[in-house]
């Protein structure tokens, strides 16, 4: 983005868990409607404004995920 003059200054993300669709699961080699996390991720500009998506599937069986928040002081 920076190469594009956009600043981005943060991300939102929004998990959320499901089953795996006949294609996810062909692609990650997990059986059909096996559960997974569905991330869907939006990155911002400095002015608040969404540039970038992104959709994320992780198998559940396979990953954990964590997440670290810094706290400002």
């Amino acid at each position: 983005m920076a190469a594009i003059g956009v600043t981005v200054s943060h991300a939102v993300e929004q998990p959320e868990p499901r089953q795996a669709t006949v294609e996810e699961a062909s692609i990650l080699g997990i059986q059909k409607a096996a559960l997974v996390t569905h991330i869907r991720r939006t990155y911002y500009s400095d002015q608040g404004r969404p540039v970038e998506t992104a959709d994320i599937v992780v198998p559940a069986a396979h990953c954990e995920i964590v997440y670290e928040i810094p706290i400002n002081r």
